[in-house]
């Protein structure tokens, strides 16, 4: 390592200060050929040069008996700067006590005068930096250079001793920045480094009584370990109002394992408390969750659904199910296009519910897989009719919030079409009025595309409470499907009416078409064709079908 550095050029840089000029020229002479040496012959001029230079000092061999400033008064002033402190320091001197009392003001080692014997000096001081930069490159390593925490390696690392020297009860915490990467984007990567940098400080500040470590191993993610505590609650509000107070509207998630159980490997700890975390992504209604057996259970579930998804597709354990649509303006309701939705028959789990996968993957971006097969197989299956029945029925499919961001969504549907001899017209797209609250711009710029294509796009659980009215009449859609709790709370009192009333009245200002998600009865079936809802889709007609079956519903349509 030293002959590369000295070949490319690049020296370690020595600093010599004695007030003798000899003394000077033996040590210069020793060092030359090694390091980039500098010479000067008092502890004030050296406190100078030390703050001056741009480039750090690997040594400083000091004299300690010199005018102006001695040798201790300048040992004590470097170790006492946090910005010179890790630079080691020779003592050179001829007096016993002198070597005593260097070594214990922070000096690395010392040499005896006269310097005779300059090959010993000179591998002495080489094996001074290298011990000095190892344990530099280790201290920086330990620690994450932005806040001050331990990283992932030495975190584990001192939890593994803590557990050997500390026998109580222990809790493992997760702190993660929801939707961090948000702040980046909208205000930049310096903004990010100021909120992580902040969020540390206020973890650590609250958790200090209690917490025997923190780390933040990788990104917007923080954990500590600490003592048990029954309950933090007080804690977590602390936390939450030092946030809000320093960045409006940052969430904090925390995930905590209670009482962990210390025969486990300390990433596995964490990993739990990080379920819980992951827990409360997207409710609002609480940031905190703690991990549970229950917990634990649920999390080996969807790990088997996500490994498990790629066969389902292969194998066609994804069934596609059809739910009519019946338009409603005249006296006999006549079908008018379908909604395609998934559904999921696993060989050894059975049926699974969409609501245990669908959310799931809508969470890790595995919806976008199963959003391209139910596209694929509906297309498929209106052409199947199409040529079977010389009918064209057109069916909705979803279009997930991940799907958005997917630079060949257009491509996908248009090669769809293509291989299915359809129309954009009949393939309609359904996206969640959600979607559009989360980055609108987006969504807007792709959804104008695709109707700019021909498609109609289908905003599906309007009125579920994420638009505002200003919003909706910027939106570019066809039709509105309204949320089905309002066609079921519609009947309980009438203010739920009058909330009915009012979305469709937006959608005819718009001049658009409203589906009624969720008709069970005849009564709200009556109602909704009063208030002028043109479009019916639910149990009062029919539940979702395997297409075997909802052919039926084609057939009576075109013999009627």
């Amino acid at each position: 390592m030293e002959s590369f550095r000295v070949a490319s050029g690049f020296k370690r840089r020595v600093l010599i200060v004695d007030d003798e000029l000899v003394n000077r020229e033996i040590l210069s002479n020793i060092f030359k050929d090694t390091y980039d040496v500098t010479c000067v012959c008092d502890g004030s001029e050296a406190w100078e040069i030390l703050h001056s230079e741009t480039r750090d000092f690997s040594l400083v061999l000091l004299d300690l008996l010199m005018p102006n400033m001695d040798g201790f008064e300048l040992l004590e002033r470097i170790k006492g700067d946090d910005t010179l402190k890790s630079i080691p320091i020779i003592v050179m001197t001829s007096e016993k006590d002198a070597e005593v009392r260097s070594i214990r003001q922070g000096a690395a080692d010392f040499i005896t005068k006269p310097y005779d014997m300059p090959e010993v000096i000179l591998a002495r001081c080489e094996r001074i930096i290298e011990l000095s930069e190892d344990k530099n490159t280790i201290r920086s390593a330990e620690k994450d250079v932005l806040t001050g925490l331990y990283t992932r390696g030495f975190f584990f690392e001192y939890i593994r001793q803590i557990d050997e020297l500390i026998d109580a009860s222990m809790d493992a915490l997760v702190f993660n920045i929801d939707r961090f990467h948000l702040v980046n984007e909208i205000y930049g990567r310096r903004v990010g480094n100021e909120v992580l940098v902040k969020v540390a400080q206020i973890i650590s500040d609250i958790m200090g009584p209690h917490a025997a470590i923190s780390g933040r191993p990788e990104g917007d993610t923080f954990f500590v370990y600490c003592t048990h505590l029954d309950s933090y609650d007080e804690i977590i509000e602390r936390i939450r109002a030092e946030l809000n107070s320093a960045f409006a509207n940052l969430r904090l998630r925390t995930g905590i394992y209670q009482n962990v159980d210390k025969s486990i490997d300390a990433q596995t700890r964490f990993d739990r408390a990080k379920i819980a975390a992951d827990r409360v992504r997207g409710d609002y209604s609480t940031s905190v969750a703690y991990y549970s057996s229950e917990l634990h259970d649920r999390s080996l579930y969807s790990e088997r659904l996500i490994n498990d998804i790629d066969d389902a597709i292969r194998n066609e354990d994804l069934k596609v199910y059809f739910q009519p649509k019946y338009e409603v303006t005249g006296d006999v309701p006549r079908l008018r296009s379908a909604e395609a939705l998934v559904r999921w028959v696993h060989p050894e789990l059975g049926l699974i519910s969409p609501g245990d996968f669908v959310p799931l993957f809508e969470s890790n971006g595995l919806i976008r897989k199963v959003d391209n097969y139910v596209w694929e197989h509906a297309a498929a299956y209106v052409k199947q009719w199409r040529d079977r029945y010389g009918f064209t029925l057109p069916v909705s499919v979803n279009v997930s919030r991940i799907d958005i961001y997917d630079p060949e969504l257009e491509q996908k549907f248009k090669n769809i079409l293509a291989v299915n001899g359809l129309t954009e017209k009949e393939l309609l797209l359904e996206i969640t009025e959600s979607a559009y609250s989360e980055d609108a711009g987006k969504l807007i710029e792709v959804v104008e595309s695709l109707r700019h294509r021909g498609f109609k796009v289908e905003m599906d659980d309007f009125g579920s409470g994420y638009s505002s009215l200003n919003m909706i009449t910027t939106l570019p859609i066809d039709v509105l499907k309204l949320d089905m709790k309002f066609v079921r709370n519609m009947g309980k009192d009438d203010k739920s009416l009058k909330l009915v009333e009012l979305i469709i009245d937006i959608a005819r200002f718009l001049d658009v078409p409203v589906v009624a998600e969720g008709v069970e009865t005849e009564e709200q079936l009556n109602t909704l064709k009063k208030m002028g809802c043109e479009i019916i889709q639910g149990y009062y007609f029919s539940k979702p079908v395997p297409a075997e079956e909802f052919v039926l519903f084609i057939e009576k349509e075109i013999n009627s």
